[in-house]
């Protein structure tokens, strides 16, 4: 079996030895009883990227491919939203290169599906004056996704936030975008946690208010909402909105804290998924949901249950900077060359965090090649000053 030295805690070195299975692929493409989306994480070329925190360059061809790694596993893939680093090293127009490779990129796949996210970051909040700068800015980017042929994710809005003043003007804009919408769109309730400058979203922060805003903005509009997204890291706000929504709204969790009980359900209603950290754990996600389809609940919750505490680990405070932890897996398990992120986002995390990471991944049964995860965390140790036992 392969070992390590790993770093804990206390400043200790642990004589770390693998104990993972990595999870089978599937023969075939499975399918799921729950609508399941993967949010999936650009790589960058660190070889081509002189300018990281200003236009960081992106390894099209290894993004390209991770997708078709998601696919395989029978997942829908949400395109260009957090997970990707938009607003965070990933800026509009690299977005909407993004959009288009996908979307030609599953023509060329059997039944590949994805949505993308289309939001207002190519506006500064500082500059966002009026309701209307808002308005515009949603317009240019979904009016982008629908005329490339894809379906939007209509995403938090920073800006909005900034310059609306009530519960009304979220109504104003939300109704006037989705009204000339041409298809079903996902909406995106992004908590403060994931992002500071989406405090007070909806109008309010008190949630029974900012709840009763939203489900009556899908409620006027219900015939363009195909669901909601909701990120809140707590599973009894998304069971409220869940149990709100009007027939025929899905409700997609986002919560990465519990996203196992709530897709599982509570014997009534369940939520369907759309998720950052299915990214990272793509093969026990599919095998657990394909379980699930066919009715063995104890296979699902024992693929997906060990999966949780990882999760947590890499959506941990300030869960922002998820996307490093995603991406470290990503590069353990040789899906990209290298360990870096745009804007150079990899440094947003510790040595004793990533630590944790490898350790829980692999407990998890979440690495797919342990010998090459394991000499790949070597030499991450050895960059950062722990060099392993003769």
């Amino acid at each position: 079996m392969t070992s390590l030295l790993l770093p804990r805690q206390d400043g200790s070195l642990e004589h770390y030895r693998l104990q993972g299975t990595p999870i089978a692929r599937p023969g075939t493409v499975p399918t799921f009883n729950r609508i399941a989306y993967a949010a999936a994480h650009v790589v960058s070329d660190p070889q081509r990227d002189s300018d990281p925190w200003g236009r960081p360059a992106i390894d099209w061809e290894a993004t390209m491919a991770f997708r078709h790694h998601l696919w395989s596993l029978g997942f829908r893939i949400a395109e260009a939203m957090d997970t990707a680093q938009r607003g965070m090293g990933l800026a509009w127009p690299d977005a909407q290169e993004l959009i288009r490779r996908s979307l030609a990129e599953a023509k060329s796949v059997a039944g590949a599906d994805l949505a993308c996210g289309a939001g207002t970051d190519h506006l500064s909040p500082d500059a966002a004056r009026l309701i209307e700068d808002v308005i515009a800015a949603y317009e240019e980017q979904i009016g982008f996704v629908e005329a490339e042929g894809g379906r939007a994710i209509m995403m938090a809005s920073r800006a909005l936030a900034r310059v609306a003043r009530s519960a009304d003007d979220y109504r104003r804009v939300y109704g006037h975008i989705l009204r000339q919408a041409k298809d079903k769109v996902v909406l995106h309730w992004l908590g403060d946690m994931f992002d500071p400058q989406l405090r007070g979203y909806w109008g309010s922060e008190n949630f029974e208010e900012a709840l009763e805003t939203v489900l009556s903005i899908i409620s006027d509009n219900s015939a363009k909402v195909e669901g909601i997204k909701i990120s809140l890291l707590d599973n009894a706000k998304e069971v409220a909105l869940r149990n709100g929504l009007p027939e025929g709204v899905l409700c997609f969790t986002g919560d990465d804290f519990n996203y196992a009980e709530l897709i599982e359900g509570d014997g009534q209603k369940y939520s369907h998924a759309l998720l950052g950290i299915f990214d990272a754990v793509a093969p026990s996600a599919s095998k657990a949901l394909a379980a699930l389809t066919e009715g063995d609940v104890t296979t699902f919750r024992g693929v997906i249950e060990p999966t949780v505490p990882l999760s947590r680990k890499i959506f941990e405070a300030p869960t922002q900077y998820y996307k490093a932890g995603v991406v470290f897996l990503a590069w353990l398990n040789g899906h990209q060359r290298h360990f870096t992120l745009p804007a150079g986002l990899q440094s947003a995390r510790g040595l004793l965090h990533y630590a944790d990471v490898f350790r829980l991944a692999d407990r998890a049964n979440v690495l797919d090649k342990p010998e090459l995860a394991a000499a790949r965390m070597q030499n991450f140790l050895a960059v950062l000053g722990v060099e392993q036992a003769d």
